[in-house]
């Protein structure tokens, strides 16, 4: 924070707060002329309904003051004025560490006693389960849903389609380290027939319905363009995240207009890396969750 937006901060807090200050004095002082407590102020309605002065307790008003109060105590002890941290020197990074720090030293040894077990062990414990199933809902699910099946963009984890692998070892890395699989945009080479035409190619490789005419021509320029990373027979290199075009699994759709927008675009998908806030300990639990919900049960 630059020196300038400190003094600005400065200024909007405390001069709001002594101007709260002024209105209220300023609003509850005598008017001369002003009728006293209990007499009729001259406003009357239907002849009969009249108003009285009757201001309001002298407590309620002072509740005003005491609140002023309470906020000068506040911005003397905690952040509020700019840069100044106040005299506890709190802050909601300091506390989060704090609290996270806390947490260690209750749940780490549970955690530790989990890190030392094989993985497939442990996806077979179902106290760990329980554990990494909370660890998946709290870090996972936003992405991958509750019931880990996915959405568009985001793969299912409860089936045996792996693009970076399935196995423990590779489940745990994919957390720990995170995955960037991206699929270059191919519109400017193949142009829009052969984006067609191989569309058709990749749409008959799984099976679905294609126009043969055009997957045969597609054929020719999947082998020039796309077979370094899905391999010739469209297996897919688990190497490169790249994925399976045999199978039926679609993680972006598998229309020939999403296929086509596919190649002329590209994709660009991201796991991020969770090492630096889960560690190693909970990763392994975590990855024992899931690797279990793609083993028969």
């Amino acid at each position: 924070m630059s020196s300038g937006m400190h003094w600005w901060i400065v200024l909007l807090v405390v001069g709001n707060t002594l101007g709260m200050w002024w209105l209220i004095w300023w609003a509850s002082r005598p008017r001369a002329g002003e009728a006293a407590t209990g007499d009729v102020t001259g406003h009357t309605w239907d002849g009969d309904l009249q108003e009285y002065n009757n201001p309001l307790p002298r407590w309620w008003l002072w509740l005003f003051y005491i609140t002023i109060g309470f906020t000068a105590i506040y911005l003397a002890v905690y952040p509020g004025l700019g840069k100044f941290r106040g005299l506890f020197g709190w802050s909601q990074e300091g506390q989060y560490e704090t609290e996270v720090d806390r947490a260690d030293d209750t749940y780490g040894p549970i955690f530790a006693s989990y890190a030392g077990q094989d993985i497939e062990a442990l996806a077979k414990d179902p106290e760990a389960l329980q554990v990494g199933q909370r660890l998946f809902v709290t870090y996972c699910a936003q992405c991958h849903g509750s019931d880990a099946k996915g959405a568009r963009g985001f793969p299912n984890l409860t089936d045996a389609v792996w693009n970076w692998g399935g196995t423990p070892e590779a489940i745990k890395t994919s957390i720990l380290q995170g995955r960037m699989g991206v699929m270059p945009p191919f519109g400017p080479v193949l142009g829009e027939e052969g984006t067609e035409n191989v569309a058709n190619y990749v749409l008959s490789l799984s099976g679905r319905e294609s126009d043969a005419t055009k997957a045969a021509a597609g054929k020719a320029l999947f082998d020039t363009q796309c077979v370094a990373c899905h391999m010739p027979d469209g297996t897919g290199n688990q190497a490169l995240g790249a994925p399976n075009l045999t199978d039926d699994d679609w993680l972006y759709g598998g229309s020939l207009q999403t296929v086509m927008a596919t190649l002329t675009g590209g994709r660009n998908g991201q796991m991020p890396a969770h090492q630096q806030f889960l560690g190693d300990d909970k990763s392994h639990v975590l990855a024992a969750y899931v690797y279990s919900l793609s083993q028969p049960k």
